[in-house]
């Protein structure tokens, strides 16, 4: 029991790490014109949809067009990979400008846990490639897919599309075996704890 709580509070010591880089990352690995870019929408509602799926059951396919030209499904990673998908409301916004870089800095704890991220908005491609662009100096170790037409299809089928027409800012996590294990469809004014994220990973590569 003592050797897990020292794992554990390594692990909390590393996330902690991660988050401070971010925030670093956040100042001066984007470049001003990147910052200058982002569109202050002000506080929105908490959470504006009504979610269509939960965890034990099978997470719903679907096959997207990425911002690398090619497209990302959730199937092509069933028996391969563990696998976040990352709902975010809309490029050019400032919690969506720092969460998934955060995601980029933390590719280490995906790792470990053998998980793939998906990153999903209702942006087109177009969008998507400016924003990710300068979003890192390097290029996003995980696929971004853009979820533009049908609207928001992906979103709605999972029950967070939004009246607005964007999506939640919500995470999923999906085994290896194609089953939704965990849930967040967090306060779109805030980003989600990544310790949080990790945690429910860990969990799922027990299984």
């Amino acid at each position: 029991m003592n050797r897990q709580n020292r794992l554990r509070g390594f692990l909390v010591c590393l996330v902690g790490m991660v988050i401070a880089l971010t925030a670093a990352a956040t100042v001066h690995g984007q470049g001003a014109d990147f910052k200058k870019n982002i569109f202050p929408v002000g506080k929105l509602k908490p959470t504006d949809s009504i979610l269509r799926v939960k965890a034990g059951e099978k997470a719903p396919n679907f096959s997207l067009p990425a911002v690398d030209g090619g497209r990302v499904s959730l199937s092509q990673y069933l028996g391969k990979k563990n696998v976040v998908l990352s709902f975010v409301p809309a490029a050019w916004t400032p919690v969506c400008s720092d969460q998934w870089p955060g995601y980029q800095i933390a590719k280490d704890l995906f790792d470990k846990n053998n998980a793939i991220l998906i990153g999903i908005t209702v942006d087109n491609i177009p969008t998507l490639y400016s924003w990710t662009r300068q979003m890192s100096s390097e290029k996003l170790w995980f696929p971004v897919a853009s979820d533009f037409y049908p609207h928001g299809a992906v979103a709605s089928t999972y029950g967070v599309l939004r009246s607005d027409g964007t999506a939640e800012r919500a995470l999923f996590v999906v085994d290896k075996k194609g089953i939704i294990r965990y849930i967040d469809v967090h306060n779109i004014n805030e980003r989600p704890p990544l310790e949080d994220l990790m945690h429910a990973l860990e969990e799922v590569n027990k299984q």
